[in-house]
């Protein structure tokens, strides 16, 4: 007869889930906060602005792109409290640094106070993109670690169209309220929530850890198989003793570290330079060019809200299919149908520049399959396969050094985009956003292996595997 813990029978997922949902809050409200700046700074810069005199340009632009720049040196101070502090005490300090953000804007308009509070978002999203997906793998059995991987772009995405809808309905002063009240309520709820057994476990606190862990699996604190989950993580924090104290050095030397580092590398980059930046930044003008001689014509909000659905209708399906299909088929498949639609797109435009007349409907059908791949595939995918490929000790840096790498290029697309597209023309910027996407799916095919239901142990022989492949078939040439 199965045991009850609680209202839920033994080895009920439902503890899992609801520490994830709970971990996952901060990031709702960062997509909030960067889904604020679309319907916001319209009216900002409106002559109905609540402030006397509107914002410029310059000033818009610098209150989008200093997230960017802080969330850089952010992402090393997130791996440090995160490593130093536990998850817990990180997520903490995440949404009340979110809520001081929203504080700083209800109590000044000034430009100074705009800006700092933006760059805040950018302290708050290293630690959603850094410590939410950790923090989500280490309470995660390997049978729903995917799935629940894919809350953060889900939470992300759900946070956008939130915003918008309630931006596009409600006043200036009512959506930061709103807002406010995000991470406050997530401060209250995550106090009863715990910290992760890796982090307790490095502590030595081998009894919380049990502890732990029995009730994010609803199981007795004497079950075998809770046992063998902590004993696989004190394996791998004693192998992560022996390691240099210089953690990216042992990365770089150790031949399989370095590996899953690159591999790492090379998603997060992908994930970033597949077009879908800019073509959030850049719907407006491509819908006001496909609506031209044509009835079909959206407003500013109604494109926002239209992205909004289609990102979060993408991150949903990734969430409830990833651990069926697995990860290896959906990032392919998604970076080439987004490859594929971004040069559709710049042969679009190329026709248009040669009086070509063509279908009013393709940048619009384009421009929902690249959001919607990058939704379900390239960011959710790419998140999970980084946080699964390596041990508690490299997570926090592994992750902290990738997402900086990221910030920066989306510092300089927001930056620089436009006035590059305008100089070489639009159509060059996404044949070369294509490109990336087509080269990232041939690669995740021959190089990446499939992580799904894999301890890390069974992934690192799947990278020893594949290595010996290669020796095996460069030896075969020489000979």
């Amino acid at each position: 007869m199965k045991k009850y813990y609680g209202f839920f029978k033994e080895g009920s997922k439902v503890n899992q889930i609801t520490c994830a949902v709970l971990i996952n809050l901060p990031v709702f409200a960062y997509g909030a906060s960067i889904g604020w700046m679309s319907p916001m700074t319209l009216l900002l810069q409106s002559k109905n602005s609540p402030r006397e005199e509107p914002l410029t340009d310059i000033e818009v632009s610098w209150m989008a792109a200093v997230a960017y720049l802080t969330c850089i040196p952010g992402n090393f101070l997130m791996a440090f409290l995160g490593d130093t502090f536990g998850r817990k005490i990180t997520l903490i300090f995440i949404s009340s640094t979110g809520a001081a953000s929203w504080i700083l804007m209800l109590s000044s308009f000034e430009v100074w106070a705009l800006i700092l509070a933006r760059a805040l978002v950018g302290i708050t999203m290293s630690g959603c993109y850094v410590t939410c997906p950790i923090y989500t793998k280490e309470i995660s059995d390997d049978g729903i670690r995917g799935a629940l991987g894919c809350l953060v772009i889900l939470f992300h995405t759900s946070g956008n169209l939130f915003l918008y809808v309630i931006g596009d309905l409600l006043s200036y002063r009512t959506v930061l309220w709103i807002c406010l009240s995000l991470p406050t309520f997530h401060l209250i709820l995550f106090m009863m929530m715990p910290d992760s057994p890796s982090f307790l476990m490095k502590r030595s606190n081998v009894e919380e850890a049990a502890r732990v862990m029995a009730w994010l699996r609803c199981k007795s604190e004497d079950d075998q198989s809770v046992k063998n989950e902590l004993e696989v993580i004190k394996k791998e924090q004693l192998n992560d003793k022996e390691s240099n104290s210089f953690l990216l050095r042992t990365i770089i030397k150790d031949n399989i570290l370095s590996k899953a580092f690159y591999i790492a590398l090379i998603v997060t980059l992908a994930r970033e330079v597949c077009g879908a930046v800019p073509v959030l930044n850049f719907a407006g003008e491509i819908f006001a060019i496909a609506s031209t001689d044509s009835s079909f014509v959206l407003t500013s909000n109604q494109q926002a809200i239209l992205l909004g659905v289609v990102q979060v209708t993408g991150s949903m399906l990734a969430s409830s299919i990833v651990e069926k299909a697995g990860r290896k088929p959906i990032l392919s498949i998604t970076s080439l149908i987004s490859g594929l639609s971004m040069c559709a797109l710049a042969s679009w435009f190329v026709a248009k520049d040669y009086g070509v007349v063509t279908p009013n409907w393709i940048p619009i059908m384009t421009l929902c399959l690249c959001i919607f791949c990058d939704a379900c595939g390239l960011q959710p995918i790419s998140i999970v396969i980084a946080g699964e490929i390596f041990s508690y000790k490299y997570r926090g840096t592994v992750m902290a050094i990738t997402m900086s790498v990221a910030s920066f290029f989306d510092f300089l697309q927001l930056l620089f985009f436009k006035p590059l597209a305008n100089s070489i023309g639009i159509h060059v910027a996404f044949y070369f956003f294509g490109i990336v996407c087509i080269f990232m799916a041939i690669y995740v095919v021959i190089v990446i292996p499939e992580t799904k239901g894999k301890s890390l142990v069974e992934i690192y022989k799947c990278f020893r595997r594949k290595k010996s492949q290669q020796n095996e078939l460069v030896s075969g040439y020489v000979e």
